[in-house]
């Protein structure tokens, strides 16, 4: 097949899908709003509850026996990490939420203790331990009076025990996750306090050790916290983990951790306030995005609903957000297979989401909605919002909110918002050195998307240096030097991360990068000089702009100035590169393959920038400058 041809089999293949996911996104509207274009609250809710009621039923009803449980449901692989713990929490939140203890003609309290078993014999750890805590709580804290607890006898209720126990992954004598990232330490924070409220946990002083492990970041004075301490990672678990810390003392009765960990929970809400589209997509950078995003938009509305306090603005700004993400999330479900579409064409994941997760992640959405929706509801109706807008009225953002201010490293994000230029542009360390979802890249902005796990030149260019070691000016900064109207930045740092080394290292390889960017006239400006400090070859300069736009245009050419206009789903942008150099710019369309896979979808078009023989004598400079303009 000719390149022209698969090209415009990309373009084909995307406009079914968008016209299909457009009608459906119609018609959850056209049944939501009322005659002034507002949201109905009532309608909403009853919804919600129908399409939860219904699927949940669907699920429960196709799982024809638990001995043994069945690899598949409808047709995804039930095999995968949490996946039976997250249906057994969905299960039981319809039940207790729904009202009736019996789905799909079965009964539930019975099928979770089941569900349980199989997670406990298969060595289920963490969020599997976690769901299934959450799960039989909503039978009761009594277990003298709990309905799953009752089903059991005794050798099974010693299997469900060791499941209730964190030191599954929790190391009692070193304080600390075993093998987990620290957002971890919010879990077993929960499962202890849960299983203490319980009565399976009789160990008082245990529980408070969880606790207080797991809020140790917040109650030493941290506003967010690092994911994989010293390495300095900071992203969207930073909020949910404050948020789980906060749960587990409130279970635990621990008001002087609640206390300190407010000044964390408000500014964490103003930075998503600050993030969030308004098509309620929340942190844009990371390792989970997509579909988790928008239900995390949920949840964290839901916990804004139940704690005022915390509300970075009025409630009904606040549920159309919820409005907003939930039409996303309900236009994602298929109807038909049951499932969301977490791997159709083009929509990329971390490897840890792979097809043997494929129910879990859609039993893990259906409890999240359940109860993030009961838990907004209420508020709605406690404090008489019977109605709000349709979409949520934004504020224009133009700050630099700082992570981290190290001697060695500074970490932060740049926020801005104004017309059709939004983007969050993260200063940070990934999973891995370089990785393209934690560059400091302008995520969110219009006809950009990095692709899913891949170590890539995505808006940050990539040197080779005549040692065969390749750099990019990643993962921190020596110096972040917001500018005093949050309209421009300068960044500058000597220390490189190399690709192939540890998360969190930085190297000196005789470079330095300063970088300015700048917004102008509806216009993002990234101005970049190299300069060395010691006699430099570099071999392979490697730049791409990954887009989301299906056709793309060269509308200018001159001495070291390339202009191309592309065009797609996020409309038409115009992306300029300026070189003292020639520009070797090439067009590359990865179908689907990973390089063309996005979090919210394909990414079929990469501008990709190469040049090669670069050599900087000492003291020398090299400049050039990328512009993007949404239009």
């Amino acid at each position: 097949m000719s390149e022209a041809k698969a090209f415009r089999r990309v373009q084909i293949i995307f406009l079914i899908v968008a016209v299909c996911a457009f009608s459906r996104a119609d018609q959850v509207v056209a049944q939501t709003r009322t005659d002034n274009g507002s949201i109905s609250a009532a309608i909403l809710k009853a919804e919600m509850r129908e399409f939860l009621t219904k699927e949940i039923a669907a699920h429960f009803g196709n799982i024809r026996t638990l001995q043994p449980p069945p690899e598949r449901v409808f047709s995804a692989l039930t095999v995968g990490e949490f996946s039976w713990g997250s249906f057994a929490r969905a299960l039981a939140a319809q039940a207790d939420i729904g009202g009736s203890h019996t789905i799909a003609g079965k009964d539930t309290a019975r099928a979770i203790a089941e569900i349980g078993l199989i997670e406990a014999r298969n060595g289920g750890k963490a969020f599997s331990q976690l769901y299934s805590t959450l799960a039989l709580r909503h039978y009761g804290t009594d277990l003298s009076k709990n309905a799953v607890w009752s089903s059991m006898n005794e050798s099974e209720k010693k299997e469900w025990r060791a499941l209730l126990d964190p030191a599954r992954f929790y190391d009692v004598e070193k304080l600390q996750v075993i093998n987990l990232p620290d957002n971890y330490l919010g879990v077993a924070a929960r499962v202890a306090a849960m299983s203490f409220q319980m009565g399976v946990l009789k160990d008082r002083k245990l529980v408070d050790s969880v606790v207080e492990r797991a809020a140790k970041q917040f109650l030493d004075g941290a506003i967010y916290a690092d994911d994989n301490p010293p390495t300095g990672r900071y992203d969207r678990y930073s909020n949910e983990y404050v948020r789980f810390c906060w749960d587990a003392a409130d279970i635990a009765g621990r008001e002087d951790i609640k206390e300190r960990l407010k000044p964390s929970i408000k500014r964490q809400m103003k930075l998503w306030w600050d993030l969030v589209s308004p098509e309620g997509y929340g942190y844009n950078w990371g390792r989970s995005q997509g579909l988790v995003s928008y239900l995390d938009t949920l949840e964290i509305v839901a916990y804004l609903a139940k704690y005022p306090e915390f509300r970075p603005a009025p409630l009904p700004e606040l549920a159309a957000l919820f409005e907003q993400a939930w039409r996303w999330i309900r236009k994602d479900y298929n109807d038909s297979t049951h499932m969301f579409a977490v791997f159709s064409y083009g929509r990329g994941n971390y490897s840890y989401i792979n097809p043997s997760r494929e129910w879990q992640q859609t039993g893990t959405a259906f409890g999240k909605m359940i109860l993030a929706g009961n838990e907004f509801v209420r508020a709605l109706e406690k404090e008489s919002v019977d109605s709000f807008p349709s979409k949520p009225d934004l504020p224009n953002v133009a700050r630099f909110e700082f992570f981290a201010k190290g001697s060695d490293r500074q970490e932060g994000v740049w926020l801005f918002r104004e017309g059709k230029l939004r983007f969050a542009l993260p200063i940070t360390v990934g999973t891995k050195p370089a990785i393209a979802d934690y560059l400091p890249s302008p995520f969110g902005l219009a006809g950009f998307s990095a692709p899913v796990e891949e170590v890539y030149p995505a808006f940050v260019p990539f040197l080779t240096l005549g040692n065969g070691k390749t750099y990019a000016a990643s993962d921190g900064a020596d110096t972040i030097s917001p500018g005093p109207d949050g309209r421009s930045l300068r960044v500058s740092t000597a220390k490189w991360a190399q690709l192939g080394s540890k998360s969190g290292e930085r190297f000196s390889n005789g470079l330095r990068s300063d970088v300015e960017w700048r917004i102008e006239s509806g216009c993002l400006i990234r101005r970049e000089t190299i300069t060395a400090d010691r006699d430099i070859e570099i071999t392979k300069w490697h730049f791409s702009f990954p887009s989301t736009a299906t056709s793309v245009t060269q509308i200018n050419e001159s001495a070291g100035i390339r202009t191309f206009e592309l065009s797609g789903p996020d409309g038409v942008t115009i992306v300029t590169f300026r070189s003292s150099n020639r520009n070797n710019i090439r067009i590359f369309t990865p179908g689907d393959g990973r390089l063309g896979k996005g979090v919210l979808g394909a990414i079929p078009i990469h501008l990709v920038d190469e040049q090669n023989g670069l050599l900087l004598r000492a003291g020398n400079k090299f400049s050039w400058e990328i512009s993007v303009e949404p239009r």
